[in-house]
């Protein structure tokens, strides 16, 4: 009996190994939300596309004006119809990444601003009609909306079962994911469009009251709050004990995270714009300014220039690292760009036809984007794994039965030995 109890635990200890890189790489290769983790760092250790090619194009027939989300196969992101006034077709899709084929659309009354995020079979993103909402991942279904008291224009941001979001009613937003109760608001002096980053229980954010704010992500309790020049719409970054975020000022901003002192600025834009959120990796920080055109690597401990490289036109969209390469969407320039991220030289572009709000998503070597054109697209090599989805739920399913197997061979095994 005693031989028969280690064999199993060897078997389930093996099997969790197993399964721990299994899931380890599920979540490397996924993009679950708006610069893909919770302290939108906007890095990934998947493959990157290292091709312009085109592997499939969805025509919404309206604006694709946000950044896609991807997760267990699928690529979910919103469009609305052209315009900057009340539409009536304002939708979020569900694709197959692989293939681009419609897997469900569900439709609001008011124009989409907000990017997706994904957690737990759950899909959430804010209206205009001043709600923020909570579908099935998989099939689509209605669960919950929140109504705030304004237009939901902040991409929301996932933690702990708990969805942060930002309105134009000057309030960031805790939800619980599963239901959509309100947990707690905290009131700014101007609009909050800027998509929260959480890290280490604290949440960041940006407003158009030109601060910086950090909040206690279970209570909303302010533990600091930073003064800019101008409205802050980037999205912040998380990493290395500081936030990095940028600001119409045309500074690029690094705050330490725990107490909102200065640690740098960096002038890395002109004209009342850097719109764009930067990115982390390995002590560099990436980001751009609207209309001088440039991307730039700035060291993240002292924000010294690192390089600099200029596209077509300018940006205002977060860059998407993957590896060693950059790619990014010069949203005048109606193209997104790879460029290597040690020399910001350029490797490939990416022409559409139209502006370019949507930051890339990158998962399994294709990077997802859309466009004012109306097309969503997929660009890069061919994905190594299956387009076909497979839900939380069946996984699971599979987990057990392979572990049941696993479990009877070992108990077999032994007895034959006897």
């Amino acid at each position: 009996m005693k031989k028969i109890f280690v064999a199993i635990t060897l078997a389930i200890l093996c099997l969790s190994i197993v399964l721990s890189f299994t899931v380890n790489a599920q979540q490397a290769d996924s993009w679950p939300m708006f610069h893909r983790d919770t302290a939108h760092t906007g890095y990934s250790t998947a493959t990157g596309p290292s091709t312009n090619q085109t592997l499939w194009v969805f025509d919404t027939n309206g604006w694709v004006l946000t950044s896609p989300a991807v997760a267990n196969g699928i690529v979910y992101f919103t469009s609305s119809d052209e315009g900057y006034f009340h539409t009536s077709n304002n939708n979020i899709y569900a694709l197959n990444a692989k293939d681009g084929s419609k897997i469900w659309n569900y439709s609001v009354s008011a124009k989409i601003y907000t990017s997706p995020a994904v957690a737990d079979d759950m899909v959430f993103f804010g209206s205009d009609d001043h709600a923020i909402y909570g579908l099935n991942a998989t099939t689509g279904a209605y669960v919950w909306k929140c109504v705030t008291g304004g237009p939901a224009e902040g991409a929301p941001t996932v933690s702990n079962g708990v969805v942060y979001a930002g309105s134009n009613d000057k309030k960031l937003w805790a939800i619980d994911a599963a239901s959509g109760m309100p947990l707690w608001n905290f009131t700014t002096g101007g609009l909050v469009t800027s998509a929260p980053a959480v890290d280490n229980g604290v949440v960041y954010f940006g407003s158009y009251d030109k601060k910086v704010y950090a909040l206690d992500a279970s209570t909303g309790a302010e533990k600091w709050s930073f003064p800019t020049e101008s409205v802050v719409a980037s999205s912040p970054a998380v990493a290395d004990g500081k936030v990095f975020v940028g600001s119409f000022d045309n500074n690029t901003y690094a705050l330490n995270a725990d107490t909102g002192v200065l640690v740098w600025k960096v002038k890395t834009g002109y004209d009342q714009c850097v719109q764009a959120s930067p990115a982390f990796v390995n002590g560099v920080i990436y980001t751009g300014g609207a209309f001088d055109k440039k991307v730039y690597a700035l060291d993240a401990a002292t924000g010294t220039q690192k390089w600099t490289s200029t596209l077509d036109d300018g940006l205002t969209t977060a860059p998407a690292i993957i590896g060693n390469t950059i790619y990014v969407t010069s949203t005048l320039g109606n193209k997104t760009y790879a460029l290597d991220s040690e020399s910001g030289n350029f490797l490939w572009s990416f022409q559409t036809n139209g502006y370019i709000y949507s930051s890339p998503a990158v998962v399994d070597g294709i990077a997802y984007f859309g466009a004012y054109d109306g097309n969503f697209y997929a660009v890069g090599q061919t994905a190594s794994t299956s387009g076909a989805a497979i839900p939380n739920t069946v996984y699971y399913v599979i987990v057990i039965v392979v572990l049941i197997v696993v479990i009877v061979a070992a108990i077999v095994m032994l007895r034959k030995r006897r």
